[in-house]
């Protein structure tokens, strides 16, 4: 059933205030300089933000700088590198393929951690230096360079990794499912004959971390479309898939796929699935008013609220319209960047990078909310755009994005200048958890390399976290507690 704009307006009138904020997320950073503990840090008074940071029970205090050049982190906290493009090597003894990005974390056997990680490797192979290997058996298209590979890191600090899918492109950030396997989402549109693929890309594969036969004779989830696919998420309730699609010239939108009746979702379920399978429809977002929405950015304030209408895809294998472009303006809402997601509170959270260009509005970041119950989205983070990017004293360009254990988000940057993962707290504080100190230019034009694949490992001790380029996984431990509201 819709959520009329008549419903969504009687609901907003009797809260009076809106509809009630869903989730323990609640308004966050709203500006570049809206920072809890870096301010002081970002300006050299270290013992000012440490002493904010102890006051207010935000964060973990400075980041001390890595005299090995990679990681900065708080005093208490270390790191270790558990995969490094060009210097670590798969079982079958072929280089760490490179630009790692999202990753989801599993149980492993015998106490091991399982992770997946993305390799956002576009186009041909013989573009990189390092693709994802064509281990026989796993590859779905041999002209492409992505894929993903699974690492277990198992007791002893002993690590092992192998391909888990090889043959894709522009893997992005994924998602996990409730069912303990990984999403892997290609971000592009390239068909065959197009940047020398052989096969058509832009659709969603499912990697099994645990059973390696599972992952023979890859297959297309197609009943999820074909476009560039960024994030996706499995309501674990309704059965609903939420994809997020980061594209431009127009705007990409948010997607929802339902089911068909009487499917139940397991391991190696989804590839069974018709190609036509289910109802693939993009999202239509209107205020409390019922004024339609046409873009995300239009929205200035944090707890911003709008209810959401689905509408069918009428072409979800985009074969000669791509499927954001087969929509007339005023049928469905669109924004920029749509890009990390992850399952939470009972809803998804969601984020748009930034809002530049052809956006209306213009913003560095901004983190929503979807209510699934309630069908609302409501805006937790904004960030205001930056207006310096070169110095390290605010966060902007949020990409992938995780659910703490200890409270709040922890978002990976990708934005301008120096790269930060970071915290946000229920109330509105944010603060650094490390930044990346691998310059990868020169002293006079420094380049920093954006974080991806922030997730925790199940026992929740361990924060794991990529440098895209060239490809380093990480895994950081320490004193982590349970974040106050500020």
């Amino acid at each position: 059933m819709s959520l009329t704009r008549r419903d969504f307006a009687r609901t907003s009138a009797i809260t009076g205030a809106g509809v009630a904020l869903a989730g323990s997320v609640g308004a966050l950073a709203t500006a570049p300089n809206a920072l809890a503990s870096t301010d002081a840090e970002e300006t050299g008074d270290a013992s000012r933000s440490a002493s904010a940071t102890g006051r207010h029970g935000v964060g973990y205090g400075p980041l001390l700088p890595d005299p090995d050049g990679i990681l900065a982190l708080p005093a208490g906290f270390e790191y270790r590198v558990i995969t490094y493009s060009g210097k670590t090597k798969l079982e079958s003894g072929e280089i760490t393929p490179s630009n790692h990005d999202g990753t989801a974390a599993f149980c492993g056997p015998r106490g091991a951690t399982l992770l997946v990680n993305n390799h956002e490797l576009k186009g041909p192979r013989a573009g990189w230096k390092h693709p994802v290997p064509l281990t026989e058996g796993l590859v779905y298209d041999p002209a492409a360079a992505g894929g993903c590979t699974v690492v277990e890191v198992r007791p002893g600090d002993k690590v092992a990794e192998w391909v888990g899918i090889a043959g894709t492109s522009t893997n992005c950030a994924g998602g996990s499912t409730p069912w303990d396997t990984w999403l892997t989402c290609e971000e592009t549109e390239d068909k065959a004959g197009q940047n020398g693929m052989t096969k058509d890309h832009g659709y969603v594969f499912e990697v099994d971390p645990e059973d390696r036969r599972a992952n023979r004779n890859p297959k297309p989830i197609k009943a999820l479309g074909r476009y560039a696919h960024e994030a996706v998420v499995i309501d674990p309730k309704s059965g609903h898939a939420f994809l997020t699609e980061d594209a431009s010239g127009p705007n990409g939108l948010l997607y929802r796929w339902t089911p068909p009746a009487g499917f139940h979702h397991g391991r190696g379920k989804l590839r069974t699935l018709a190609d036509d399978a289910g109802v693939l429809q993009a999202f239509k977002c209107f205020d409390s008013g019922g004024k339609f929405v046409d873009d995300l950015s239009r929205a200035t304030e944090i707890g911003t609220v709008y209810g959401v209408d689905w509408i069918d895809v009428p072409d979800r294998d985009a074969k000669t319209t791509p499927v954001r472009k087969q929509f007339a303006d005023g049928q469905i809402t669109r924004a920029r960047k749509l890009e990390g997601m992850w399952w939470g509170d009972g809803g998804t959270y969601i984020v748009s990078s930034y809002a530049r260009d052809e956006s209306p509005v213009q913003h560095d970041g901004a983190v929503w909310f979807y209510d699934p119950k309630r069908r609302t989205l409501t805006l937790k983070v904004l960030l205001g755009v930056n207006p310096d990017p070169s110095v390290d004293g605010a966060f902007d360009g949020p990409d992938n994005i995780t659910v703490s254990p200890y409270g709040g988000l922890v978002i990976a940057e990708d934005g301008e200048g120096v790269q930060h993962l970071f915290g946000a707290t229920d109330s509105g504080r944010t603060y650094p958890i490390a930044r990346n100190e691998l310059n990868m230019g020169t002293a006079d034009e420094p380049e920093y390399s954006e974080f991806t694949g922030v997730t925790f490992s199940p026992d929740g001790h361990t924060l794991f976290a990529n440098i895209q380029d060239p490809g380093i996984m990480l895994a950081i431990t320490g004193p982590w507690k349970r974040q106050k509201r500020g």
